[in-house]
């Protein structure tokens, strides 16, 4: 099988990395990008940590806003000491190297590609961010403090930047021409797979899944989706590293799935249960936009378009598969959304970005491709490795964690009391 043309998506771009016609830095570029960290920055705090604390019990929405502000905190400082480095250092095809540990030898002059290295550094620190925030929804109301904060430190050195090492740091499946525009296997796969591992591991919630545990505040959650959506336009649209037709194109793909991915879920809730429901078509959205990202730079809004619809029916099936077949308390949905929407998206970017669809080949916009089962295959790869390394090295990571904290979980009295008390001594609200 003859290897498929890399295409090299401007995230990509090697830090440091300055083509002769892209010495100069570029203003336009640089504004843009700044904005899209504050965008992606946005998408934790508030968005995420909304979009959570409203999904779980009174008892435990501090605790869910706390996890996501120390991730945030703890993953920044992590990114600068040497997981920037580890990721995009130089390195060889499986491991950067610690050539740019604290920064080392990035001045205020520096470049990667026409925009100052240190905000690509800050632009990529928001994506180590979210990342592990987003794992939360697996072991929502039940995690120690201690452990959850020590399983998102190591997890997001020894999972996370390997594998962006290998998709966007110059490693082995981007060397292969892996299509993942903005974290399909970085991001959602990975926070997905390993949601899963932790709901198993830790068990479920004491009372899953008799017990109703509906969200206490969807006000709250529907204004997280909200900031999500729109935060989102950077995460995608950033990523293409430039003010340019790409970063267009990225965020009116991204806008398109999302809507596709909200009214396809609220329509089969309709079918279904006869009432769409509000929580459904927020799912629906971030379903959307999960599956679409690592196509995003690929695929216009006609392909944008079948992916949305795609994400809204095969993430509502999930969901209702994984808990009420399997029974696995993954509390907050998020491999069903997250990893599935990852998976597919990611898959998806090897078939609606090949000019072999004919009639349809305007879906996508990745005209290098030579072969659309070499693309693939390559997507299928670069899937199954993320699936593979992110559970076996977040299964053993939390073995660890459970020995070194005595136990990742709560016990039963205090996950009765709610985490909030436990954890922090304080309460959501004071009625």
């Amino acid at each position: 099988m003859k290897k498929p043309l890399l295409i090299m998506p401007p995230m990509a771009l090697l830090p440091g990395l300055v083509q002769a016609e892209e010495a100069a830095l570029n203003g336009a570029n640089t504004a843009w990008i700044l904005t899209s960290t504050a965008l992606v920055l946005f998408m934790t705090l508030p968005g995420l940590a909304l979009f959570y604390g409203g999904l779980v019990r009174t008892k435990n929405v501090l605790s869910v806003l706390m996890q996501c502000f120390a991730i945030a905190g703890a993953a920044s400082i992590i990114w600068l000491v040497f997981g920037y480095s580890i990721a995009f250092g130089e390195g060889n095809a499986w491991i950067g190297d610690f050539s740019k540990v604290m920064m080392a030898g990035v001045g205020r002059d520096s470049l990667s590609g026409d925009i100052p290295e240190s905000l690509f550094m800050l632009f990529q620190m928001t994506f180590a961010v979210i990342t592990p925030a987003l794992i939360i929804g697996g072991y929502a109301e039940r995690m120690k403090f201690s452990s959850m904060l020590l399983f998102s430190c190591i997890w997001l050195v020894v999972v996370y930047s390997p594998i962006t090492h290998w998709v966007w740091g110059g490693g082995w499946l981007q060397q292969m021409g892996l299509f993942d525009f903005a974290g399909g296997v970085v991001v959602h796969i990975t926070a997905g797979v390993a949601a899963l591992v932790a709901a198993v591991v830790l068990g479920p919630r004491k009372g899953f899944p008799t017990t109703a545990m509906p969200p206490h505040n969807m006000t709250m959650t529907v204004t997280g989706a909200g900031m999500l959506w729109v935060g989102w336009f950077g995460f995608n649209g950033g990523s293409a590293l430039a003010a340019n037709g790409d970063a267009a194109m990225a965020m009116l793909s991204t806008h398109i799935s999302a809507a596709a991915g909200a009214m396809t879920w609220s329509f089969i809730e309709w079918k279904r249960f006869g009432k769409p429901s509000v929580l459904g078509a927020v799912t629906g959205m971030v379903a959307g936009l999960g599956t679409i990202t690592p196509a995003s730079g690929f695929v216009g809004p006609g392909g944008a378009l079948i992916i949305g619809l795609l994400a809204g029916g095969v993430c509502f099936t999930a969901t209702q598969y994984i808990k009420r077949v399997l029974k696995i308390d993954d509390s907050l949905d998020v491999f069903p959304v997250h990893g599935i929407g990852g998976i597919m998206g990611t898959l998806l970017a090897g078939v609606l970005s090949s000019t072999e669809l004919g009639v349809f080949s305007g879906f996508g916009f990745a005209d290098g491709i030579e072969s659309m089962g070499g693309q693939f295959w390559v997507q299928f790869v670069g899937v199954t490795v993320g699936i593979v390394f992110t559970a076996v090295g977040t299964y053993l990571i939390l073995k660890l964690v459970a020995l070194m904290t005595n136990g990742l979980r709560v016990s039963e009295e205090q996950e009765v009391e709610g985490l909030d008390i436990v954890s922090h001594e304080e309460s959501g609200y004071n009625y």
